[in-house]
């Protein structure tokens, strides 16, 4: 006789839904440590957000600054490794470019960027010189030097701000918390009061925005007084604005889109699209 077997649980019954699901997307324990590494960033984040509003006066003055600088046909040089090498870069690319309204270019230069130049001086002087000396090739007095550093004490960096007093730059520094070396080797810092890296890069980021905005508010006023004259939007080459036609270029309407030049078999030409 064949024993018994053990009877089996009981399924859930037809129609049931089952076992209640999370609507979030997550399941398991990663569901509440995915939402505890959140709370402890965004609290981290609101942390350092109260004593970093006492910059603003700080960046209403760097933006009137470098406004006046740029007008006056300086520069301003930029420095950073790794996630502030990233920034530097966006900061280049917002006055090159344009934060939001349509404005002239201003000269910004990321050393960082310039890849050849950069490991051939890390290749023969050190990696420790690789901003320094182009501080020194391409740095004339009055212009401005930013370098930015999540801990202050990237020897590279320091050894670039050190270059740029030497030959008369103006240099600033957006660290984390200081004291630290590149805020002693700097004439004024923005220091982020946090001891996490990401917080500070992620406020070194909104810095950058705010710094841009100031320059753009004073740049008229900074133009002005140097005689300068505002580009129009058709010459500083804003998309979607007009440009005056090419020498020879035809008059009449522009065609956009695609257009196809037919044959139809008696020499004459037919377009379509």
């Amino acid at each position: 006789m064949a024993a018994a077997r053990p009877a089996r649980p009981a399924g859930p019954a037809a129609g049931s839904a089952g076992p209640a699901r999370s609507t979030t997307g997550s399941a398991g324990p990663a569901g509440p440590a995915a939402a505890s590494v959140l709370d402890a960033h965004l609290a981290a984040l609101a942390a350092a957000l109260l004593p970093y509003r006492r910059s603003e006066e700080l960046l209403a003055r760097w933006g009137g600054e470098l406004a006046h600088r740029l007008a006056a046909g300086g520069r301003l040089l930029v420095a950073g490794n790794g996630g502030s090498a990233a920034e530097a870069q966006h900061l280049t690319a917002e006055l090159v470019g344009k934060l939001r309204d349509d404005r002239e270019p201003l000269s910004a230069i990321a050393l960082h960027a310039e890849t050849s130049a950069l490991t051939a001086i890390g290749n023969d002087y050190g990696y420790d010189e690789v901003f320094a000396r182009q501080v020194r090739a391409h740095g004339r007095p009055d212009d401005i030097l930013l370098l930015m550093s999540t801990s202050g004490a990237s020897v590279n960096l320091v050894a670039a701000a050190h270059a740029g007093r030497d030959a008369g730059l103006r240099c600033w520094a957006f660290t984390g918390p200081t004291p630290n070396p590149l805020a002693d080797a700097c004439h004024e810092t923005l220091a982020i009061a946090s001891p996490d890296s990401q917080v500070v890069q992620e406020l070194h980021l909104v810095s950058t925005h705010v710094l841009c905005e100031y320059v753009d508010r004073v740049l008229p006023a900074a133009l002005a007084a140097a005689g300068r004259t505002p580009l129009p939007p058709a010459a500083s080459g804003a998309a979607g604005r007009a440009v005056p036609p090419a020498a020879g270029a035809p008059d009449g309407p522009v065609r956009a889109g695609v257009e196809v030049v037919l044959d139809d078999g008696t020499g004459r030409q037919a377009e379509a699209g």
